[in-house]
């Protein structure tokens, strides 16, 4: 699978080797791009579906604005990789999206850094990234500076020199009156290098300067955590490296140190600034790559999601993550957040907890439709983390049926069902208002690569339950075999956009409408004797999306999990 995750790349094995492109073809497939966006002359704002799956781009609030706002990414397709550049806006009153075309924008990208300052209305400032070929094989490191003018919808590109070299996976924070970046990684076609190099961008002089802070500081790195404190400091956690160990053979690191960067001024670029190492106390995060990060309200940053690669046998199994963990930053104290329940819910939930740590292996996400034929939609994690997808359609009071049986069984001390994000690596994040948003990512079943256009929503302080503001089904998107040879004549369409992926996965999600009748569950039927009858239904159920890849012991997990889900729904 093309698992190139960027800016905490996974321990994959050997780097690619095949022949690439040279540098300079990419700078012409990236000018061609520019040309085609340099013919639009006016700022067109229309309303829009939620945009394509993605990852690796960015999500930002805005500072005076009840939006959010989300800039490139990438997706992958199994044979093709696209690149966006477009600037979507959601409302979060009117939880709507409207695609916003503004003249001269950047080059397609992703793996980049978007940092928001409230100047003028509104700044988005946006520094680095990469653009991937078709093919995904070959890179191209930006190292351009941009700043959308919220106020007046322009895009500006800022040419200052001094600043950092071209990268990806880096990290950039708005620090007092400066961007501060560290970190990030650069890859060649022979080679790639890991950063830990820290500078500043001075938003007042439109100035670049590269500190040199004494003390010790973090080991090269991408894809780390980063935050300011109020006194000016900045933080980094974790984040991903690796090493050359011998000829094609890479060795993956990930980070679990944390450090301060203190600086012992005001904040100005002539400030003297020191790295010291810092211990935090608390439950950290278990070792990871690809989580998202933020900054919440009371003073703590957060991250979530990601994976952690384990090496089994031949091959390297993904354990995806959808956790939180918070950092506060006046206590240097780590925690996890623990999700309360809405309090109407707490005394059965009491009720529950022993059921929930039975059940803990299958979580199940459960969307809540309206009246009328509707179709559920249910994501179910296995131990492991695989996640598979199972649709049931059934009718308005059949659903309210199962809806006040569900919340029986809770009352009876059973599972009580909580919306919740699957669990992925590389989604977008924001705060706004003290509510966290997280869009989009990926994750992975056998040699597929899923990813998501969702997006969910959970009050940070009050932490009771997510919120789907937006929902997808992975199984139905389009996943195409890598091919022998390359067709170069889909460069240029390859890396456009998300139109034509958009509509083929509309067009699988209405085939495969008809296609989910599962054994229905008969009369007093037990859960015992339903899986002893239907199992080898789920088996190749399981192993049909799984691919032929899979281990036996994995799709017979997920097989049974699924049949449970449908089982549990349907008495």
């Amino acid at each position: 699978v093309w698992a190139l995750r960027k800016g905490e790349k996974s321990i994959r094995g050997e780097m690619k080797t095949t022949a690439r492109k040279t540098f300079e073809d990419l700078e012409a497939l990236i000018a061609e791009f520019q040309s085609l966006d340099a013919k639009k002359t006016q700022v067109i704002e229309s309303s829009c579906p939620p945009p394509s799956p993605r990852l690796n781009g960015s999500l930002s609030a805005h500072p005076e604005k009840d939006e959010l706002i989300l800039f490139g990414g990438e997706y992958f397709n199994g044979q093709k990789t696209y690149l966006y550049n477009e600037l979507y806006v959601y409302n979060i009153r009117k939880n709507s999206w409207s695609k916003v075309e503004i003249p001269n924008p950047p080059p397609r990208r992703c793996a980049h850094q978007a940092a928001v300052v409230p100047t003028a209305g509104g700044q988005l400032w946006v520094f680095g990234g990469e653009f991937a070929s078709p093919n995904g094989e070959q890179f191209y490191h930006y190292k351009d500076l941009w700043v959308l003018h919220l106020a007046t919808k322009t895009w500006e590109q800022i040419k200052a020199s001094g600043g950092p070299s071209g990268r990806s996976g880096h990290r950039m924070v708005a620090c007092k009156r400066q961007l501060m970046i560290f970190g990030g990684f650069h890859e060649s076609a022979r080679d790639y290098i890991y950063y830990n190099d820290v500078y500043a961008f001075n938003l007042e002089s439109f100035t670049w300067s590269k500190l040199a802070p004494s003390g010790i500081g973090p080991a090269p790195r991408s894809g780390c955590q980063m935050a300011t404190t109020p006194e000016g400091n900045i933080i980094v956690y974790g984040g991903y490296s690796k090493q050359r160990i011998k000829k094609d053979v890479d060795k993956g690191t990930l980070h679990t140190d944390m450090f301060l960067l203190k600086t012992e001024g005001a904040g100005k670029e002539e400030d003297k600034w020191a790295w010291s190492r810092l211990n935090p106390s608390g439950v950290k995060p278990t070792p990871r790559s690809g989580f998202s990060v933020a900054v919440g309200p009371n003073n703590r940053s957060l991250l979530f999601g990601g994976v952690h690669d384990e090496e089994e046998e031949e091959s390297i199994e993904g354990d995806f993550f959808n956790d939180i963990y918070f950092y506060d930053i006046g206590k240097n104290r780590w925690f996890p957040g623990q999700l309360k329940g809405p309090k109407s819910e707490k005394r059965k939930r009491r009720r529950g907890r022993q059921a929930e740590a039975e059940g803990a292996g299958d979580e199940e996400m459960e969307k809540q439709p309206p009246q009328g034929p509707v179709e559920i939609v249910k994501e179910v994690v296995a131990e492991d983390g695989t996640v598979m997808t199972i649709k049931q359609v059934i009718s308005g009071a059949a659903e309210e049926k199962e809806r006040s049986e569900s919340e029986e069984d809770e009352e009876d001390g059973a599972l009580g069902q909580q919306v919740e994000p699957c669990p992925r690596s590389n989604a977008m994040l924001t705060v706004k208002h003290g509510v966290l948003y997280v869009y989009g990512g990926m994750f992975e079943v056998g040699d597929r690569q899923f990813t998501l256009s969702d997006l969910y929503s959970i009050d940070l302080h009050k932490m009771e339950e997510w919120k789907v503001l937006a929902e997808m089904d992975p199984k139905a998107q389009e996943w195409l075999e890598e091919s022998e040879s390359d067709e170069e004549d889909d460069d240029m369409e390859g890396a456009e956009g998300g139109e034509e992926e958009e509509e083929s996965s509309e067009e699988e999600s209405e085939d495969e409408g008809g296609e989910e009748q599962h054994p229905s569950v008969q009369p007093d039927e037990k859960h015992a004797d339903y899986l002893s009858r239907t199992e080898q239904y789920w088996i190749k159920l399981a192993r049909t999306n799984m691919g032929p890849d899979a281990k036996e012991k994995k799709v017979v997990k997920v097989a049974h999990a699924m049949a449970k889900t449908f089982y549990e729904d349907s008495v």
